[in-house]
């Protein structure tokens, strides 16, 4: 069997902090693992930033609630699910991803969780565990699944290393430079394209 390993925002759903960032006005909230690779780093600035102006979980909430997948998604999903196993492997957060995983039809999502006081205040972020989208296909070869996924961003670049098939989407151009061994294609009907590629069974 054959499992569909997708990254999240930027692949099915629109930046969460982006939008935030514009909803805000916080012009530092815009910067993702695409700018700041190291995802500790990335964090502890965002988590500072929402202290600085006084902003929490509620309100992060309140703009997710706005948010819709990108075009072609939720079909794209669907696609996937009548070839694939589909399981979506983020660096987002359950107490975020809640309305747009709905929207999805509920793919399975692996992520990580926040430590929110009784207030809003985010006060921490939990991993999962180290490295976790290389970790969830090292888990699924353990269990034989062959494994083909699609990414955009550098935090994604290890889970397409360790899987049998690694697929670069609408990623940015330092990305691609950067990794040249992953197929880099736009738009969801190149991406079907590049699954049917990889995949071992005759699918259409």
């Amino acid at each position: 069997m054959e499992i569909a390993c997708l990254d999240l925002e930027g692949v099915l759903i629109p930046e969460i902090w982006i939008a935030f960032a514009e909803k805000t006005g916080i012009e530092s909230l815009k910067a993702t693992t695409r700018d700041i690779p190291d995802y500790d780093v990335l964090m502890k600035q965002r988590l500072s930033i929402l202290d600085e102006h006084g902003l929490g979980l509620p309100e992060i909430q309140a703009v997710i609630a706005e948010l819709s997948p990108l075009d072609g998604a939720a079909e794209f999903v669907d696609w996937l699910r009548e070839r694939f196993q589909v399981v979506i492997l983020s660096d987002t957060f359950y107490e975020f991803a809640q309305p747009l995983m709905r929207q999805l039809g509920f793919p399975t999502l692996f992520c990580h969780r926040l430590e929110v006081a009784e207030n809003g205040r985010v006060v921490n972020y939990r991993l999962r565990q180290q490295d976790p989208k290389r970790a969830s296909i090292k888990a699924f070869h353990s269990l034989n699944y062959r494994c083909i996924a699609a990414g955009d961003s550098y935090n994604d670049t290890t889970m397409l290393s360790e899987a049998d098939a690694g697929i670069l989407f609408n990623a940015p151009d330092n990305v691609i430079t950067e990794f040249p061994q992953f197929p880099a294609v736009r738009g969801y009907d190149k991406l079907r394209e590049e699954f049917l590629k990889a995949s071992h069974r005759h699918l259409a």
